[in-house]
């Protein structure tokens, strides 16, 4: 029996940051001060907070120390561990209190969070099938095999409300039933997990993975008994090595326990799983091209009907959903449909996850229920915009998706609502941007990531998007029409209304959303060739202000092109022909001389 219980984020962003070697120091000073047989290291999936990682947190005290280093770890085993003196300079600061430290679910960042699909990253550690177990898994699997028949099961699903976290909203259980009963006398089926997440800035699924894999695996077993299928593929990009790592963990773990593969619970229900890397296209999160992927060929969508309930994997029905989706499906076994559908909106029901991105204080990991206000998520939990900029948009659903503009900066976040106003969930990345945003370059750099990642078998897709992008790319560098504003727009839809899939048919959503809002830095980029932003390069302009400047050099001396002229105490020019508009006179002028135009 140990004392104290020492939680490490071993997630992908602790892990940059150094996670692995903390805990390695820890195991070595823990030893070395005779305390092996007291206090036990876990390493966790991510804990949520990531803008303060590497975290760690020591029970039974609940201490939450952040930002760690490898260097102090000495003073925190001989003074926390050893002595019981918590090291106060660093805790983190929003869990300390005059009475000393409180729970973090009273902290800004948690306090309005609801955590179910994340219910067990940073609590338990992934590796060990026994935690997992001991905080109820295998539990929903028990129950369906032993007291629930397949229809019951879906019906479950179909009452929880539970639509698809992937982005697509589609009802769990609708797709659960038409598997189960279009084909009812297939000879085999299949239940895949779309686990290719590829969305800039998402990393949702990566952390359920990393933090707690087993989740997934008893979903996938459900979902097979519901549906009639003994196999299972998770389908998870070869970028995620630490997901991968612990997903064949869990398998064989599984395995060992008879939790996966023949006569699971003595019930005589066969099911097993297997993994398929992928090598990181986007375009393979759409679901047929996941599959034909799977099936070893080049990830390429196909026509839809049929659809995969009907003919999936290998011809086969087969189900689709995401490690999000999977993630809610035990914990609606075990507590009920009732349970799930007490928490989010009419159309929306449950939690949502968000990874936080771009300009906000707390980046990171959310779950919260669904209708939410988006300034709730960014204010309070998200803890503001930082250096007292204004909110001026969010980007969800990344490239599929659109902005949420400051005049809606009240919305209540739900799929149908986000829709309503040109937007969409996805999968639930969730970019932040302030004032010194451009929203045509940030249309920009959402379209070149979908002209990269096209697979090329259609037409409007392959080359659509390619114009489009040097339409706006013309736009950007102040030499568009008002006439290239109107093609934009009339290329935008004729993407959407006749691309194969649905990375060609959302393409167009961040240029159409921003045209909607923002329409009025189109027509300053295109009228009167400048970006309000100053975002836009070749729209900028670098100008010393005579009366401010001292002729101290310092910005000659740090500019790169040789641009600067002047003498000692003599105010400077910019000579616009050599400068390159990198930034680093205005950086490293100290009298707030050199702004941008």
């Amino acid at each position: 029996m140990y004392r104290s219980h020492v939680l490490v984020c071993g997630g992908t962003g602790c892990t940059s940051s150094g996670s692995a070697q903390i805990v390695e120091k820890l195991e070595s000073e823990i030893a070395k001060n005779g305390l092996s047989d007291e206090v036990q290291v876990v390493k966790t999936g991510c804990f949520g907070l990531c803008a303060l990682g590497p975290i760690m947190i020591i029970y039974p005290e609940g201490t939450f120390y952040s930002m760690v280093k490898v260097d102090d770890i000495p003073e925190i085993v001989s003074e926390h561990l050893l002595k019981g003196r918590i090291v106060s300079r660093l805790v983190y600061d929003e869990t300390v209190t005059d009475k000393g430290i409180k729970s973090l679910n009273d902290t800004a960042f948690y306090k309005k969070q609801h955590r179910v699909a994340l219910r067990n990253c940073g609590v338990i550690n992934p590796e060990n099938i026994e935690e997992y177990i001991g905080t109820g898994g295998y539990e929903a699997l028990g129950k369906v095999l032993t007291e629930m028949t397949p229809e019951e099961v879906i019906q479950t699903i179909l009452d929880s409300g539970l639509r698809g976290r992937g982005g697509g909203g589609f009802p769990t259980g609708m797709k659960w039933k038409l598997a189960r009963n279009i084909v009812p006398d297939a000879d085999q089926k299949y239940v895949c997990c779309n686990a290719d997440e590829g969305d800039p800035g998402a990393f949702m699924d990566r952390s359920v993975l990393e933090g707690d894999p087993h989740v997934v695996l008893e979903a996938m077993a459900i979902a097979g008994y519901a549906i009639g299928a003994s196999q299972g593929y998770i389908y998870v990009r070869a970028e995620y090595p630490i997901a991968v790592k612990r997903l064949e963990i869990a398998i064989n773990q599984a395995r060992e326990y008879g939790l996966l593969g023949k006569d699971i619970f003595g019930t005589g229900f066969d099911f097993d799983i297997g993994l398929r890397l992928g090598a990181g296209a986007f375009v393979c999160g759409e679901e047929t091209a996941l599959m034909t992927s799977i099936e070893g060929n080049r990830g390429e969508p196909r026509p839809r009907p049929p659809f995969p309930a009907e003919k999936g994997l290998f011809g086969k029905p087969t189900i689709l959903n995401n490690v999000e989706t999977y993630a809610n499906i035990p914990q609606i076994i075990v507590n009920g449909a009732d349970w799930f559908a007490s928490m989010g909106t009419e159309k929306s029901k449950g939690t949502k996850v968000f990874a936080l991105g771009g300009k906000i204080k707390n980046t990171g990991l959310v779950e919260i229920p669904m209708g939410t206000k988006l300034r709730t998520i960014i204010e309070e939990i998200g803890g503001g915009i930082p250096n007292g900029k204004k909110f001026k948009a969010a980007q969800t659903g990344g490239p599929s998706g659109g902005c949420i503009p400051a005049e809606h900066y009240d919305i209540e976040i739900d799929y149908d609502n986000l829709i309503a106003i040109g937007s969409m969930m996805g999968s639930g990345g969730l970019i932040v941007m302030d004032e010194d945003n451009c929203m045509v370059d940030i249309a920009k750099f959402f379209l070149a990531f979908t002209v990269d990642e096209s697979c090329g078998k259609c037409t409007p897709c392959r080359i659509g998007t390619k114009r489009l992008y040097e339409l706006l790319d013309k736009v950007t560098k102040g030499q568009g029409t008002l006439e290239d504003l109107d093609k934009i727009e009339d290329l935008c839809y004729y993407i959407k209304n006749n691309s194969l899939c649905g990375l060609g048919q959302t393409a167009p959503n961040p240029v159409l959303s921003t045209l909607r809002y923002f329409k009025d830095e189109y027509i300053a980029h295109v009228v009167d060739k400048t970006c309000p932003a100053g975002v836009c390069k070749d729209l900028l302009k670098y100008v010393i202000d005579k009366d401010k400047c001292k002729g101290c050099t310092l910005c000659a001396k740090q500019c790169p092109a040789g641009a600067i002229e002047g003498s000692v105490k003599n105010p400077h020019t910019i000579d616009q022909s050599k400068c390159i508009k990198c930034g680093a006179c205005m950086e490293k002028c100290k009298f707030g001389a050199i702004s941008k135009k």
